[in-house]
């Protein structure tokens, strides 16, 4: 059975905002997660956000992570680059050195950076630390869609219902899909180049994004050799005990996403830099999935001092925001083994400092 990329999500979706928009809260966002084949690298987030009322800067996000520890980061807000494509279309987005390329919708996407990054650990992250020395850092990466693009929301009616006029939809930031890829790439540092194949989750996001109540969430996702795969997101339990929005989906290489919500999930309670357990599970109709995850790479944002306009405004909504781990797995399902994404935070009351 062949696989329907687009999910019959118009191509039209995939183009960046041509211009300003006029709501100054609009935002606009692409970000990349990857992992190489052998777990030998991470590129756990790079990502720009543009904010209307800041059009002609965009913040941008740089991680870049190794299993041995050493973590290239940086925060920054850079001049923006224009959104037109080779043929006038808006397939652009960038900023400063970083720049996301829409080749073909829904199949070809191309990241490219070339700039400085602040180095530093996962350990030093892990406990707050941000400081370090400037190095050169370049990489280009150039995604394959591999899996149908998942619509948050779109899977299950309570998962829906969840986003319309709610918390959680205003911490969704409007409209936005994920799609999971094979990468071929390379990355360089300080002068040392290292290519590599692997696989990776794209994010397109368009829309009004208010965070003042956010208070945590759990997201992993990853494609296997084999091409199944599945993803999730979930919020934790609110003090309130209402509700609060999970849903995921298991692919099995052909058809449509299988509809899914977490039922064990890995919350954030304490920050580790390597080696932590975070394996999940699924349930379905047809029953549950158990995935086992182990973090490889890892960056933790704990503080969030960086002096960017997304920060800053983040700062005005919640002064005491969730600290934020985003870390490469090596996940395995049915004795078959892959490298994917986790992203998690939880408000540092909740978390016990080692």
């Amino acid at each position: 059975m062949p696989v329907d990329l687009t999910g019959g999500i118009d191509s039209a979706r995939e183009y960046v905002f041509a211009q300003r928009p006029e709501n100054p809260e609009m935002r606009d966002s692409v970000s990349f997660w990857v992992s190489d084949d052998r777990g030998e690298l991470g590129l756990p987030r790079i990502g720009i956000e543009a904010v209307s009322a800041n059009w002609e800067s965009h913040d941008i996000q740089v991680n870049v992570a190794f299993p041995d520890g050493r973590a290239y980061r940086l925060r920054e807000t850079a001049p923006a680059l224009p959104a037109a494509g080779p043929d006038g279309t808006p397939t652009v987005l960038g900023a400063g050195g970083l720049r996301f390329e829409c080749v073909e919708p829904f199949r070809t996407w191309v990241m490219t950076y070339a700039g400085k990054a602040v180095q530093t650990s996962s350990f030093d992250l892990a406990a707050g630390q941000t400081d370090g020395p400037l190095v050169d850092i370049e990489f280009r990466v150039e995604a394959t869609m591999a899996v149908p693009p998942w619509v948050q929301g779109a899977l299950r009616n309570d998962a829906g219902e969840r986003l319309k006029n709610s918390v959680e939809g205003d911490l969704m930031g409007g409209p936005r899909y994920e799609q999971l890829f094979r990468a071929t790439g390379s990355v360089t540092v300080d002068g040392s180049e290292q290519r590599f194949t692997g696989s990776g989750l794209r994010i397109r996001r368009q829309g009004v994004r208010r965070l003042a109540e956010f208070w945590g969430h759990c997201w992993q996702s990853a494609v296997f050799p084999s091409g199944k795969a599945f993803g999730y997101m979930a919020y934790p339990p609110r003090d309130d005990g209402k509700p609060t929005f999970n849903e995921g989906f298991v692919f099995l290489g052909e058809g449509d996403l299988i509809p899914a919500r977490v039922v064990r999930a890995p919350w954030l309670t304490r920050l580790q830099a390597l080696g932590e357990d975070v394996s999940l599970v699924l349930e379905t109709a047809d029953g549950t999935v158990s995935i086992e995850g182990e973090t490889v790479v890892s960056t933790h944002d704990v503080h969030h001092s960086d002096k960017t306009y997304s920060v800053e405004s983040l700062k005005q909504e919640q002064s005491d925001f969730p600290a934020v781990q985003q870390a490469g797995v090596r996940y395995r399902w049915d004795g078959e083994e892959t490298f994917g994404m986790l992203e998690r935070s939880n408000p540092l009351d909740k978390i016990v400092r080692e």
